[in-house]
Formats: structure tokens, sequence, C-alpha cells
């Protein structure tokens, strides 16, 4: 007899599929929470249309300006701070709520991405809408007259990134302690406060000196005089640096401690 020829085997059809590396479904997130907020009109409106306003009124009004420096200058330092606490603050903290109500932080946790890909996944989404309101809003900005110097924007980027930290982890915190509706109510009347008079349309010295020193405390009061210094040739202030570092320290230490994944 003849022996038969060897053949292959037939591959295994049976195997469980692998889940995509951990970077790679951290990105898949990341592009996700980036098209919801972008997709979003009403988060829209915050991240880009209400920072716009702002940049119009105090480039139009006598408001919030510094002795010597351009109005346009002032107005472009006020109005990145406040997109940075609408993205980082506000949509976050409203997303994060309602992702809470809804039962999607309990479901994350039991998939491969986990909630440090989920927690990652947001912070890449923020950085990534924050590059387009700064874009967006630059582009604005030098049509009615900006003209930033080199210097100033390399300075603003870790005022940014510090600033993005404290305001996310802020908003994370206001939504992992409290109900979906408190959170609605709670983030958009506090960006409405921290804008308007917590030191980001008008520098702590337009108040009265006990005012302005609890100006200065705020973690939205450290982010406008620091992005004034950057952007509008202001006096640096280290103290404001050290407060803004102390607020994102302890949001974060806040948000490792209270945040709570469902509303049970």
């Amino acid at each position: 007899m003849t022996a038969l020829p060897d053949t292959p085997a037939a591959p295994r059809t049976d195997r469980a599929p692998r889940p995509a590396p951990a970077l790679q479904r951290v990105l898949a997130h990341a592009r996700m929470e980036t098209r919801i907020l972008l997709s979003n009109g009403e988060q829209l409106t915050v991240a880009v249309a209400l920072p716009a306003m702002v940049l119009i009124g105090l480039w139009l009004l006598p408001l919030g300006r510094l002795e010597g420096v351009p109005a346009i200058d002032t107005a472009v330092a006020a109005t990145f701070a406040t997109a940075l606490i609408s993205t980082s603050f506000t949509s976050q903290a409203i997303l994060t709520g309602f992702d809470r109500r809804n039962g999607v932080l309990r479901w994350v946790a039991t998939t491969t991405l986990g909630r440090g890909g989920y927690l990652a996944g947001k912070i890449l989404a923020t950085l990534a809408t924050h590059v387009l309101q700064v874009t967006v809003l630059g582009i604005i900005a030098l049509i009615i007259g900006w003209r930033p110097g080199l210097l100033g924007l390399l300075g603003a980027v870790p005022i940014w990134l510090v600033g993005t930290i404290a305001f996310g982890a802020l908003g994370l915190l206001v939504a992992g302690t409290l109900r979906t509706e408190a959170v609605l109510a709670v983030s958009n009347l506090v960006f409405l406060l921290l804008v308007s008079v917590g030191g980001v349309a008008f520098p702590a010295t337009a108040y009265p000196r006990i005012l302005g020193g609890l100006v200065d405390l705020l973690p939205s009061g450290a982010l406008g005089e620091l992005m004034r210094a950057a952007l509008a040739t202001g006096p640096f202030s280290p103290g404001s640096a050290l407060v803004l570092l102390a607020w994102a320290v302890a949001g974060v230490l806040a948000v490792v401690r209270w945040f709570r994944w469902t509303d049970s």
C-alpha cells in the first residue's frame, strides 16, 4: 500500500476573537466621545458660540481690559479661558452625568475598555475639542485684528493643560456626586458665574480688594490671570500658577475619593 500524502490541517475556526489593543480601544472611544460632543447642538453652543460671544463682546466693549494692552489681546485671553472651562467642566460634567444615569458607566466596567480606558478616552476627546475651539476662535480673532506672539502661544500650552486637568476633574466630581438633574443645573450655573464674575472676563484687580482676593483663589481666577499673562502681556503671578496647580491636584484626588460610577 502506498501511504497517503500528508495534508495540512484545516485552520481552527473556533478561536474566540481577541479584544483590540488597549490603545486602539481608547482611541476608538475618544473618537466616539468627540463625535458626541460636536454633534450635540447644545454642547457645541457652549463650546464655540458662547466663547465667540465673549470674544466679540470684550473686544467691542471697554470691559476687562489691562492698561496699555490692546483690547483684542485681553479679549482673546478671556475667550480661551472660557472655551477651556466650557468643554473641560460643563460639557464633560453633563455628558458624564447622563452616562452615569443611563448605566453606561456600570456597563463600561464590564467591557475590555474598562473604567481607565473610558476616562482616558474622555481626556483625549476633550483635548481634541480644545484644538477645534482654539482653531475656530483663533481664526475669528485673527480676522478682527489679533496678532499673537509665538512665546505667548507657547506659554499658554502648559497653562491650558493644567487648566484642563483642574476643570476636567471638577466636572467629573460634579457628574459623579450629584443626580443628573442637578448636574445639568449646577454645571451651567457655575460656568456662567465663573466666566462673568470669577476672574475670567474681568481680572481680579477690577473688584474691591476683599472680593479680588477671593477671585484670585478660584481656579477660574487663576486661569484668567495666567492666560492674560501669556496672551495679553499681563503680569505673571506665581501665586496664580500655584492656585491652578493646587486645584488640579485637589480635583483629581477628590474624583478618586468621591466619584460614584452608579446612581445607587
